[in-house]
Formats: structure tokens, C-alpha cells, sequence
């Protein structure tokens, strides 16, 4: 039998007992209910606050939807302007004929001819387009074959590049060889072919590779430089161009990635 509430009147009287809840209400902290933990009405009707109607994002805030807005590129921008201020630096410092030059040079002619001849040999012809290309190319035809065609074309660009950006400079700092009266060794080519090459074809074959790609191009600067056929800031200077290059084709590869929908990734 339903309760008739008291009345004001009678909130006083030490023998009237608390009011009953009615059977038709819902309790305060059953499931579904305001302060219950769950966002939902007592009458399994969506809550009408906008509040109450936000999911829970994939790591678990209030209120965040997927996707989840992609992280600022600044680690890659302040990575290619370290590179660029490094390149700026040496090359001047080898156009003027700086200090660290001057050491460079001192440095060349203590530890040239040093090391095993074959095997010095052997690391510097790593840089020859013989050897490099070949190795770009596997991966571009290996990348055409998974249809990433923007892929290939940003890794193909690169090496393109390499020439139209290391010729001029060449021929404007036009600085002598260690063992030779021939001008036109900064910055180094074979180090830029290498570079460019083998870490071109870690980006589109797989990005585990890249440690053996680095190793490959540091083999190749240090075989270079033992050999007497660039200077150490000859390797250094084209290090840091590659740098900034690669980071603009990882960048174009990476939203053409973004971009080519899932059922695309090659033939089955």
C-alpha cells in the first residue's frame, strides 16, 4: 500500500515515521541512475546533457574520439634544422679556409692509408652508383610491387636530387683533394650516393633495416676518408645534407602511406 507523504505540518511529531520511497521511483544509485557510474537515464532513455553522452577515447580521457590527433612533427623539424645549422657551419668553414679546417686537414693526414687496404677499399666502393643504385632500385621495384607508387617516387626524387645539390656545391667551395691537385671534393658524392641509397631502400622496405643502412653509409665515410679520397668534412658536410633530404622524403612517404586505403597494400 502507497504512503500519502506528510505534511508540513506534522515534520514535528516524534511518532511519525520517514517517508517510504513509492515502488514506481527509481533509487538513487541502481544501475543506470544519476551518480551510478554510468552515463544513461533511469529509464534506459541517452542522457540529454552533452556531458553524459561523451565516449571515452582509445587510451582512456573523457571525451577523446578516434582518431587521435597525430603528435606535432617538432622532433623532425628541430632534427633537420641541427642538420642544417651543422651544414652551414662546415661549409663555410671550408670556403674561408676557418679553423676547423685547418684541423680537418691535420686530422686527414695523420690517418690516411691507416687500416687494412681491402678492407678500406672495399667500404669506400660502397658509395659508387655501381653498387648503391642497385640496391635503391631492388627496393623501389620491391615498393612499385606493394603499389606504393608514391613511395617509390619520393625515394627515386631523393636520389635525383643528390646530383642537382652536391654538383653545384662542389663546384662552388671547390676545394683540392687530400692526395691530389684536383679541385671539387666538397661534399663528398660516394657519401651522399650511399646515404641517400641505402636508407631510401630501409624506408621502403622496412624501417628495421635502417641500422644496417646507417652502418653501410658510415663504412662507407670512413673507407672514403682512409683511402685519402675525401677529407672528414668532406663525409660530414654530405652526412648533413642527406639528413635534411631524407627527412623531406620520409615526410612525403609517410603521408602517402596515410593516404592509400588498407585493402591497397599489394597483390595477394
Amino acid at each position: 500500500m502507497r504512503e500519502t507523504p506528510r505534511s508540513q505540518g506534522t515534520a514535528g511529531d516524534p511518532r511519525s515515521e520517514p517517508p517510504q520511497l513509492r515502488p514506481g521511483r527509481a533509487l538513487a544509485h541502481t544501475t543506470g541512475a544519476s551518480g551510478s557510474g554510468t552515463p544513461h537515464r533511469s529509464d534506459g532513455r541517452p542522457p540529454q546533457t552533452p556531458r553524459g553522452a561523451r565516449q571515452t577515447g582509445p587510451a582512456g580521457p573523457l571525451g577523446t574520439t578516434p582518431p587521435v590527433p597525430r603528435r606535432p612533427a617538432f622532433p623532425l623539424v628541430a632534427l633537420g634544422a641541427l642538420h642544417a645549422l651543422v651544414f652551414a657551419v662546415v661549409t663555410r668553414q671550408v670556403a674561408v679556409g676557418g679553423r676547423l679546417r685547418s684541423l680537418d686537414e691535420r686530422i686527414e693526414h695523420r690517418i690516411v692509408g691507416h687500416g687494412p687496404r681491402r678492407l678500406t677499399d672495399l667500404m669506400a666502393d660502397l658509395g659508387n652508383m655501381e653498387v648503391a643504385l642497385p640496391v635503391l632500385a631492388a627496393a623501389i621495384a620491391y615498393a612499385l610491387w606493394q603499389r606504393r607508387r608514391r613511395e617509390a617516387l619520393y625515394a627515386a626524387l631523393a636520389m635525383a636530387a643528390v646530383p642537382l645539390l652536391v654538383s653545384p656545391l662542389k663546384a662552388l667551395i671547390d676545394r683540392q683533394g687530400p692526395l691530389t691537385e684536383a679541385v671539387g671534393y666538397y661534399p663528398s658524392g660516394h657519401t651522399a650516393t650511399a646515404m641517400v641509397a641505402y636508407c631510401g631502400a630501409a624506408l621502403l622496405v622496412s624501417v628495421r633495416l635502417m641500422p644496417v643502412a646507417v652502418l653501410l653509409t658510415v663504412a662507407t665515410g670512413i673507407g672514403l676518408v682512409l683511402r685519402g679520397y675525401h677529407w672528414p668534412l668532406d663525409v660530414l658536410g654530405s652526412w648533413c645534407l642527406c639528413v635534411m633530404l631524407l627527412l623531406i622524403s620520409s615526410t612525403g612517404m609517410r603521408r602517402s602511406s596515410s593516404r592509400t586505403p588498407t585493402g591497397c597494400s599489394g597483390p595477394s
